[in-house]
């Protein structure tokens, strides 16, 4: 497994969080300055989704950070970017930079997509009974949206926060966050808390825990033969494979919620020659570390089956899972924030993946899920619910008025 872990320090803990700074802060008047600008979020969420920014298109993608960058400076904050090869740029907005050495709060997003360019041609942004719809409108256009009218009703109110507050927005994560992983890395490793713009789930819950992801590639090498002439000469890659996959399913473990899930199959080229190669891909789902060390373990100790037979494993675990502990103390008074904002709280756990599981693997309060309400997805029904934005955003700015 290629993530580190880091022990929890002294304020990493539900200390980062003070009473004294809780009780001051007034949510109900952060929540009005929200509903006051909710013309400008909805406006600003056309403005986001019409930019259409999937994550194997750079040039798109870095449309929409220069319209994060634009926003973060009306905001009063400034930026940094950068670039690496095959994405779109990564950037950085800094708030309330030199309060005294403090530890900032991370606030993390990404603005790529899963919709290709051309989209939005035949799922145009729409306001439909009170809901928004279009690409990426709720994943994750609309918590980029929050965020910035969080740190702008902040700034309008003149609220300063005791930390500085950092908004880092990766530009690949729907494809793996291989790019930018190691910033991400980075940004978690300065931070006393990081809070995830991921939308969120059901009814508006956040999110306290993610399963970790991994992707694995076997392939089977044989001997090409005829199949009919000298079936006996050959060695057979896919029933190699075949009895592999019987072995991989066995790994499962759906009780403690560890999953594989065998997604693609190759091989042969002929149905009268013996294949001399095949391969799959597996997709793992793990709640806990421990269980990714498990999987490695049992995944690269396969071994062939047939004699003249021979395997090759590549891949591994690439997001950790992000375990309730690392974000409960945040979501009890993210709770008690709610309530005051006229928000009832829940916390659910995702089998999905985000980049809130390096931040948490670090050992970083994390809590997730704080994006916009809405449903579906990287469906064609994806939508926003335009009513929950100024509720999420007062949220979010009272969580960083009291952090």
């Amino acid at each position: 497994m290629n993530y580190e872990r880091v022990k929890l320090n002294s304020e990493n803990s539900s200390s980062i969080i003070r009473n004294s700074e809780f009780n001051a802060v007034d949510p109900q008047r952060i929540l009005a300055r929200c509903l006051s600008d909710q013309e400008w979020m909805f406006k600003s969420l056309r403005k986001a989704v019409e930019i259409e920014s999937p994550s194997n298109s750079p040039h798109a993608v870095n449309r929409m950070v220069k319209f994060v960058a634009r926003e973060v400076g009306r905001a009063g904050g400034t930026t940094k970017t950068w670039s690496r090869s095959g994405a779109g740029m990564a950037v950085l907005g800094e708030f309330w930079r030199g309060q005294g050495g403090a530890k900032p709060v991370l606030i993390l997003g990404h603005t790529d997509t899963v919709w290709e360019m051309g989209t939005l041609a035949r799922m145009r942004f729409r306001l439909q009974q009170g809901r928004a719809y279009g690409p990426g409108a709720l994943d994750m256009k609309s918590g980029i949206v929050c965020a910035l009218q969080a740190l702008r009703a902040l700034r309008a109110l003149e609220i300063r926060p005791r930390r500085p507050a950092r908004l880092f927005l990766n530009s690949d994560e729907e494809i793996g966050s291989h790019a930018y992983a190691d910033l991400i890395r980075a940004e978690a490793k300065r931070a006393c808390a990081c809070l995830v713009l991921e939308p969120a789930a059901q009814g508006g819950a956040l999110k306290t825990a993610r399963k970790g992801v991994g992707e694995f590639r076997i392939v089977a090498r044989g001997r090409s033969a005829h199949a009919g002439i000298d079936p006996a000469s050959g060695v057979n890659a896919i029933i190699e494979l075949a009895h592999q996959i019987v072995r991989i399913e066995k790994f499962s473990r759906n009780r403690r919620g560890i999953t594989l899930n065998v997604g693609v199959i190759q091989g042969g080229t002929r149905s009268n020659v013996v294949p001399e190669r095949a391969s799959v891909s597996v997709d793992v789902r793990i709640p806990r570390l421990r269980d990714g060390e498990a999987v490695e373990r049992r995944i690269f100790g396969l071994k062939a089956t047939q004699p003249g037979a021979r395997l090759e494993v590549g891949g591994g675990i690439n997001r950790p899972p992000m375990e309730r502990r690392m974000a409960i103390d945040l979501f009890r008074r993210a709770r008690e924030l709610g309530l005051k904002l006229g928000l009832e709280l829940e916390e659910a756990s995702t089998g999905g993946g985000s980049d809130g599981n390096f931040t948490a693997a670090l050992g970083v309060p994390t809590l997730d899920g704080l994006g916009g309400v809405g449903d579906g997805a990287h469906a064609l029904n994806e939508h926003v619910i335009v009513s929950s934005l100024p509720h999420r955003a007062a949220l979010l700015a009272t969580l960083l008025a009291t952090i």
